[in-house]
């Protein structure tokens, strides 16, 4: 039977991701350079790692990125292609290639070449030292998208963190890399409306960043539309969970509080003799009471609808995974031996 010290000295095998929307120009540079790092190595902090498939997952794009593809896994033997049916975005496309892995690990990795893969070994090592499931990108320099989508996406976060309290809308990235049961575990049971990110945090108890620069992308252009970006983000609240419908409840409680202040200061008036417009004073405070018994009730309505659509989305009541101290997390580098 082997031992626990056997399981340690095994690399990490890494499964990469990379959905594909318009990948013709990009895709053969980006394998070549995904490739040259694939072979077995130590990364800087001393963890033996290897990178054993990359799956090219096709979202039935404007281009002909499937010849690409099938190029690429008659010449390479690291590329998988996964095909999906019909266009359904990149998340889903995500989703689809992350079902389809066996590594310990699963990174993903955008198709137009601003990820660099070598930043891979730097992900792991922070992976490993602070035993996170999933490790972010964090771009130390701006998105290479133009000064506006930039400002829209900083703004976006924003608005998630400061109405709907989700601190970690602003880790959000499309570069990470994942604990593979996690992974896998997150396409089996996400639902087709959830955001990609959300569903992971929902099973993640660790969460962390690392450094990456951004690259260019070149002569790409974007496959995302702004109808898409606002699409984007309004499933990103949906998905959130029911905090935005918590909003309404205390809106609700706060134009009643309002309409009771206000009666009161009416009655105070009155009986110390101040004249007040007549039928205004009690418009104002049956339109306040009203409004807010109304919006509370909404609210204590949409918390049952929450519970619902949690549900829909494929929010699950527990996650099991493999014991941490004899997967991936659990095996020492060569620097801790």
């Amino acid at each position: 039977m082997p031992s626990l010290s056997d399981d340690l000295v095994d690399p990490h095998r890494i499964s990469v991701v990379i959905p594909v929307y318009q990948g013709e120009k990009t895709l053969p540079a980006l394998i070549a350079e995904i490739s040259a790092l694939a072979s077995e190595r130590l990364t800087p902090a001393g963890h033996p790692r290897e990178i054993t498939e990359i799956l090219l997952v096709h979202d039935n794009g404007p281009d002909g990125s499937d010849r690409v593809i099938r190029e690429l896994e008659r010449s390479n033997d690291l590329v998988r292609g996964v095909w999906l049916s019909r266009n359904f975005g990149q998340h889903a496309a995500t989703l689809a290639g992350m079902a389809s892995t066996g590594g310990d690990w699963v990174a993903t990795i955008d198709e137009d070449g601003q990820h660099d893969p070598a930043y891979l070994d730097s992900m792991l090592d922070t992976a490993m030292a602070e035993q996170a499931a999933l490790v972010y990108a964090r771009p130390t320099n701006a998105a290479p998208h133009g000064p506006v989508r930039n400002a829209a996406s900083k703004g976006a976060k924003a608005v998630l963190r400061a109405v709907f309290g989700d601190g970690d809308a602003s880790l959000f990235q499309s570069y990470r890399l994942i604990l593979g049961d996690v992974a896998r575990s997150v396409s089996a049971y996400a639902g087709s409306g959830v955001y990609l990110d959300v569903a992971i945090s929902w099973v993640t108890r660790r969460v962390t960043t690392s450094p990456v620069e951004l690259r260019d992308e070149g002569d790409r252009t974007s496959g995302y539309s702004m109808r898409k970006l606002l699409s984007h983000f309004w499933r990103m609240v949906l998905t959130a969970g029911t905090r935005g419908l918590r909003v309404v409840s205390v809106l609700g409680v706060v134009l009643a509080a309002l309409g009771l202040l206000f009666a009161l200061y009416v009655i105070v008036s009155t009986l110390a003799g101040r004249e007040l417009e007549a039928g205004w004073s009690s418009t104002i405070v049956v339109v306040l009471l009203s409004s807010g018994a109304i919006l509370f009730s909404l609210g204590i309505v949409a918390e049952y609808i929450g519970v619902a659509v949690n549900m829909a989305m494929g929010r699950p009541s527990y996650l099991i995974v493999s014991d941490p101290g004899r997967g991936p997390l659990g095996r020492r580098g060569q620097a801790d031996a």
